[in-house]
């Protein structure tokens, strides 16, 4: 059934408008009857009784706001009567009991995947090629040059033809350019390697002239990709003289897998001399690597073997009501078959730290968390920003005009399910359960930790569009509003539309994506961003980003 407005949660003070509403339309709610004020745009909140200044506002049953100006019933919240407010946090208080939802439905389902030595199961079988530090960008950009086209691991780009059209028409009809142009269609490529879904080449600006902390996090997030069961093997290049040495990546490897036995070929251009050198020698050995790495072919695995990453980006004012709790479903699926989850983007939880803290199984988790988000806090602090400057102008223009209101909704693509571990910006996942991950809300900063902290696949909800992917971890994007699946489809996914409309509820979306994800873990189907050739990958330097 259509409804023309939400309340979220008994508490909430606050109703959000899941249609245009034109002013003075009647509002009954909870026995109440009022006028809207004035209109308001489909996603955004209006209040639902009198507040004065000073007075809290509640949304998902949680403060997300204080009111700084006098708020009648039927009138919009604004960043203009409304400022960012939060509860504070402090000692876990347990709150473990769950309610599983029923897996009867996936218990016995399997996904096709490529099992690793050390009991992993990648949903992609990848070669990766890394700098430790920018001054090798360039080589590795010579070695992707090199690679893609003659193994068939990449389209041709139909832009280049679309460039040709236009000189063409250029020169022949003297300079007039009234000829309309049309975009061919793709060419298919068949891969040289059956088994091998592609060579990954991956460029950054860190490894050196920074502090000492980004060099070795900057290791320690190679070494989780290399780790990540997606991955087949790796080829890095070195200079040899920079603050990401090749001894802290090793050291890095050594404790996350004790026995790493992956095919690694690691190349220091200081030692090896000429660059032509270098680059036939790390041609010549990683050709033979994919060789290896080939023969790994697709086998059965049960659903616990899924690390699932879990994240939103150009949210909007219908995420936190649709998409979020929609993954948040197949988060407490997974969990209660015995998967993990990621649960990561720091500043967007922000006003929910307690109700997390509460999950918390243990203590010692518990204080982990408090500590890493209160240092990360008063980092950025420290730089003239806060948490409660996380909102973008285009989280705001839809709906969402406080961190807390944000985060708030960002928390439900957790689920319900305790809470079994910590990590620390490129820790490496071990623990089955829902786990926290300390990133930025940065979306590719976050995507790129994700998959350096072991996820195979990662679902990302968006309610205003991000073409945003990973270079080793399919990302699948759900979109929380059906204007938007159907205005952008060539990067969304999966439409979780239906539940504002009603037509859907969701448990049922949550089961309709964990679909998605089996069909995608198997390689039955491309998302979106693994068309594009979408290979987002930007490492955090802390203290920095936000």
């Amino acid at each position: 059934m259509q409804h023309n407005f939400l309340k979220i949660h008994p508490r909430d003070n606050v109703l959000v408008a899941l249609h245009d509403l034109k002013a003075q339309s009647e509002i009954r709610s909870n026995g109440t009857v009022f006028s809207l004020k004035e209109s308001i745009r489909a996603k955004h909140k209006f209040s639902a009784q009198h507040l004065n200044v000073g007075d809290t506002i509640f949304m998902y049953g949680g403060m997300v706001g204080k009111a700084c100006e006098p708020i009648s019933p039927g009138e919009a919240l604004t960043v203009d009567n409304v400022a960012h407010q939060t509860e504070d946090f402090g000692k876990r208080i347990p709150n473990l009991s769950w309610n599983k939802p029923d897996v009867s439905k996936f218990k016995s389902r399997t996904f096709d995947g490529y099992h690793r030595s050390d009991g992993q199961v990648g949903t992609g079988n990848y070669w990766v090629v890394i700098p430790l530090v920018f001054c090798e960008n360039r080589n590795v950009s010579v070695m992707k040059d090199a690679f893609l086209e003659e193994l068939g691991f990449v389209r041709p780009n139909k832009y280049k033809h679309y460039v040709r059209q236009l000189v063409s028409n250029f020169q022949e009809q003297a300079h007039s350019m009234e000829k309309p142009y049309v975009l061919e269609e793709e060419l298919t490529v068949s891969p040289i390697f059956d088994n091998l879904d592609g060579i990954k080449f991956l460029t950054h600006q860190g490894g050196c002239g920074g502090t000492r902390q980004d060099a070795e996090m900057l290791c320690a997030l190679i070494a989780g990709y290399l780790n990540n069961p997606n991955v087949a093997g790796g080829t890095i290049l070195s200079l040899g003289c920079q603050n990401a040495q090749i001894s802290i990546l090793e050291e890095r490897l050594r404790k996350f897998h004790p026995h790493f036995n992956k095919p690694l070929y690691i190349f220091e251009q200081q030692q090896e001399g000429k660059e032509e050198d270098l680059l036939t020698k790390a041609i010549a050995q990683t050709f033979q690597g994919l060789v290896v790495a080939n023969n790994l072919k697709r086998q059965p695995a049960t659903l616990d073997k899924l690390t699932i990453g879990l994240e939103c980006g150009g949210s909007d004012g219908f995420s936190g009501i649709s998409a979020n709790p929609a993954v948040g479903h197949v988060s407490d699926v997974l969990v209660a078959l015995g998967g993990k989850t990621i649960l990561a983007e720091f500043p967007e939880l922000c006003g929910v730290e307690q109700q997390l803290i509460d999950r918390c199984t243990q203590d010692d988790i518990a204080k982990k968390f408090t500590h890493l988000i209160r240092t990360y806090s008063t980092l950025a602090e420290a730089v003239g920003s806060g948490f409660d400057m996380n909102p973008s102008p285009g989280n705001i223009k839809d709906g969402l005009i406080t961190d807390a209101m944000k985060s708030a909704g960002a928390a439900k693509k957790g689920g319900t399910s305790p809470i079994t571990d910590v990590l620390d910006y490129a820790e490496y996942v071990k623990n089955p359960g829902l786990n926290l991950l300390c990133t930025p809300g940065n979306d590719v900063e976050s995507t790129t930790a994700l998959a350096g902290s072991g996820a195979n696949i990662i679902l990302f909800t968006t309610g205003l569009g991000t073409p945003t992917g990973n270079p080793i971890a399919p990302v699948i994007k759900i979109s929380s509003n059906t204007d938007l699946a159907k205005r952008m489809p060539d990067i969304v996914d999966v439409d979780a539309g239906g539940i504002i409309t009603g037509n859907k509820s969701i448990g049922q979306m949550g089961e309709a994506l964990m679909e998605h994800i089996i069909a995608v873990a198997s390689g039955k189907m491309k998302t979106k961003a693994q068309l594009l050739n979408q290979d987002d990958f930007i490492p955090w330097k802390r203290g920095i980003s936000l």
